[in-house]
């Protein structure tokens, strides 16, 4: 396969899971508004920004972090590439230059979300755009289901699902980490209701409230970052994302008998994952963890760009 092929789903793949998760969490910021009684003007939408990692972005070009500016800029701003305007775009121009290894089904359902969204564009309130997000999830799901269904588990299968694992590993850092920025500034309300409600809206985030429910019978910060870190069952865990791509990256190697750094670099994230537990972490602290967390992320990117995507990379 060649180094533009393997970049191309590899992407293809991380712009969809990325979509998907932006449009989730605006939606779980909404109706976190409503359950704490929040007024429209008095909602927190700068976390938002901040989850997406584009803060210094959005600052140059928006006054204020007010509801149509975030919703904007998160949702349809061509020039913030993460948007899901852009992903969405990237993503299917990543699949159109590689439609001779994906299948036609996965082709056509990555080009009807494209026209999904055009045709959405010019909404600009959270009450226009709440079925909007659904469909933007339920697409991504299928695309992923089609994935899985309609192409052969070769190497671009494995890059497409190393791409996802990878992206979605970073977005339930991400969202587990913004729960700072969530915490109202008062220390009386740790482990209060409205406590409760905000560590719920950060499982709803990763689609995984009903799963800790089914394991835990109350929300607590302890369980929840213990649920979204290290939980090896759930799909959206830290670890269960960072354990699947690195199966997908040793299917890749032995197919093309190589090794490479980003071996050794995922074998050391899979290494510090497992060799850590919550007490640990929270008692060096969350936030810090998860700072080093995704800077190990990175160099596996790096270094996957690095083995396979650079120019000078020969691949099979």
């Amino acid at each position: 396969m060649l180094s533009r092929v393997a970049s191309s789903i590899y992407w293809m793949s991380r712009y969809l899971e990325r979509a998907e998760n932006v449009a989730r969490f605006v939606a779980v910021n909404a109706h976190l508004m409503l359950d704490m009684g929040l007024a429209p003007g008095a909602a927190q939408w700068k976390p938002l920004v901040t989850t997406s990692g584009d803060d210094a972005d959005f600052a140059k070009r928006y006054k204020e972090a007010s509801e149509k500016n975030v919703l904007h800029f998160l949702t349809f701003d061509e020039k913030n590439p993460n948007s899901i305007f852009s992903c969405i775009c990237s993503a299917r121009e990543n699949a159109r230059t590689v439609r001779e290894v994906i299948s036609s089904e996965m082709w056509e359902q990555l080009n009807a979300l494209y026209h999904l969204v055009l045709e959405h564009s010019r909404k600009r309130r959270i009450a226009n755009l709440q079925e909007f997000y659904v469909q933007i999830r339920s697409h991504s799901h299928l695309f992923a289901g089609l994935s899985e269904n309609t192409m052969s588990h070769g190497e671009g299968w494995h890059f497409a699902r190393m791409g996802r694992m990878l992206e979605r590993a970073d977005k339930t850092a991400r969202i587990l980490d913004v729960k700072y920025f969530l915490l109202l500034p008062d220390p009386d309300y740790v482990d209060s209701p409205y406590d409760a409600i905000e560590w719920g809206a950060v499982l709803k985030s990763a689609n995984a409230f009903e799963m800790y429910r089914k394991h835990f019978h109350s929300i607590n910060y302890k369980n929840v970052a213990d649920f979204l870190i290290f939980d090896a069952d759930f799909p959206r865990s830290m670890t269960h994302c960072v354990h699947t791509a690195s199966d997908s990256l040793r299917a890749i190697l032995q197919e093309l008998k190589i090794k490479v750094q980003a071996e050794d670099e995922m074998a050391k994230l899979c290494k510090t994952l497992a060799s850590t537990s919550i007490e640990t972490v929270l008692g060096n602290g969350l936030h810090e963890f998860i700072d080093i967390f995704q800077f190990n992320l990175n160099v596996v990117d790096q270094a996957i760009y690095g083995s396979f995507f650079a120019p000078q990379t020969s691949l099979k």
